[in-house]
Formats: structure tokens, sequence, C-alpha cells
């Protein structure tokens, strides 16, 4: 199979080390970016910064750079962040059987793994694998074998999924919110035989079980202060984001750890939280 991917490039942090994490193993990566560095927001975007870092990793010549016009003052911004998608969707879909939609903070720790998994989505018929994501809400300190995390769970402290969108697709589909996919078919792995993300249904059926350490690390809210403000900024769920008590509540969770995982049982989905150490593959970004 010809494995395709597209990237935004708007947010840096991770850039380098979620591309590395899988450009040995597609063909091709379309490179979208909005030509006047504004976000689905309005706000300025580091886009010179993030097409520098991927010209340095792009050792095989690989990358093709997509500009486009992707902020819409009239649309609400996650009705511009799944226009830009879908937008880079087509055109990374051209002449390939698949298409990786990993965001750039989104890390594959596994990619044998995952790329199994594209080939039992394939053999099934389904034109959309949804692949779990360990979702990380900060550091907060050191620890031995790498980064010592606030990661999401259950109520009870086990590995919880996320499930932002199929995180590869075929050529054709339509996105929604993002880069969810209503209409697709989907093939769906978990960490266990039933589904763990709490923000779905819990009928969903999962086809595929993997280990937790193949899962892809996706360092969501894993920023300094100055740039998490910014992240919030420019998010397509800004509008959500950038209420104070959110911030507020990021920076006391960080600051007190152990009491955020100590009062996860007693707190309301989503802030079950669990204290994780993560190998350091993005560590040096």
């Amino acid at each position: 199979m010809r494995i395709h991917a597209y990237v935004l490039a708007a947010d840096p942090h991770f850039l380098a080390a979620s591309l590395r994490s899988y450009y040995d193993r597609v063909d091709r990566v379309v490179v979208s970016y909005d030509r006047s560095s504004t976000s689905w927001t309005g706000t300025s975007l580091p886009v010179d910064e993030c097409l520098r870092i991927i010209k340095a990793v792009d050792v095989d010549g690989k990358c093709v750079l997509a500009p486009g016009d992707f902020w819409n003052p009239d649309a609400e911004p996650i009705a511009n962040d799944t226009a830009q998608r879908q937008t880079a969707l087509d055109q990374a879909g051209d002449g390939a059987d698949w298409v990786l939609q990993l965001d750039t903070d989104e890390i594959m720790p596994a990619p044998g793994t995952f790329l199994a998994m594209v080939d039992e989505a394939e053999d099934v018929g389904a034109d959309a694998l949804e692949y779990p994501a360990r979702w990380l809400y900060s550091r907060v300190g050191d620890a031995p074998g790498g980064g010592r995390y606030l990661e999401a769970s259950t109520r009870f402290w086990r590995p919880a999924a996320s499930f932002p969108g199929p995180l590869a697709v075929r050529p054709g589909v339509t996105l929604d919110c993002a880069r969810q996919s209503s209409a697709a078919v989907h093939f769906r792995v978990d960490l266990r035989p039933w589904h763990t993300d709490r923000v779905q249904a819990y009928e969903r059926p999962v086809h595929a079980v993997i280990p937790v350490s193949d899962a892809v690390v996706h360092y969501s809210w894993v920023r300094p202060d100055e740039q998490m403000r910014r992240k919030f900024g420019w998010s397509g769920h800004a509008a959500a984001y950038s209420q104070p008590a959110v911030y507020a509540k990021w920076v006391a969770r960080t600051r007190r750890p152990w009491r955020a995982v100590l009062a996860t049982p007693v707190r309301r989905h989503p802030a079950w939280l669990r204290l994780s150490v993560i190998a350091p593959e993005a560590e040096d970004v």
C-alpha cells in the first residue's frame, strides 16, 4: 500500500518528533498552512518556524508545501479547522491507499503496530482507522526512564484511550468536526476489548486490542505557560479553552499533581487523571 500523510504547519512544539515518528513509513507528506500565518480564530501562527523544522526533518524530500487561505472570519473556528483538514486530506489522497492524519503534538511510538492495524482495516473493507491515543495533560517532573505526566485515565486510574478522530483514512473520506468522519466505516483499535473512551458511547465495538505502550502519545496540553495560552487562543476549540477557569485548573493541577490524582475518584469526567512515566521520544524538542 502507498501511505501518505498530511501535516498542519501551525504548532512547532512537538512537530519534529511527531513527523520523525512516522516519516520513514510514508511515501509523501502534504504540508498544509495558511499563507498569511493566520489561525482558525484569526490570531497569528509561527508558520515560518514550522516550515524550518519540517525542512530539517525532510531529508528524503517527501514533504510537499501546500499553502492556502484557511481563516474565514465569518465561520466558526471548528469549521475553519475542518475545512483545512479536508483540503489537506484531499491533496494527500492523490495516489495514496491510506492517509495518516496525526496532529503535530502526537507521537507514534510503535509505527509497526500502527501500520499493522491499517492492514487489518484494509482487509475488512473499512475506510477509517480509529487508533487509541494517550492524552497528556501536563508535564509535572522527571522520572527514571522519561518524564512524569498527568495523563487522562478512568475514574480509578486505569489507562483510557482518546479518539479525536480516525488517525488514518482512505482518500475520499469526508471529514466533520475537525478530523472526525461520521460517514466512514470505522475499524476501531483500543487498549482493552471494550472501549475505554468515556466521551463516546459505551456500545462502540472494538475490533482489535494493542498494548498501552503502542498507543499514540498525544502531548495535547503539555506546553510551557506562554505556549499554553497561545494554543488556547488558536485552537478550533478556543471558545471552550479560553475560559479563565480552564487555564486556572490546568495551572493548579500541574503545580499539585498528586492532589489532582487523589481527587480523581470524586471528580466528574474529564477531570480523571493519573501519573504516568513516558519514555523520552519527544523530550528533546
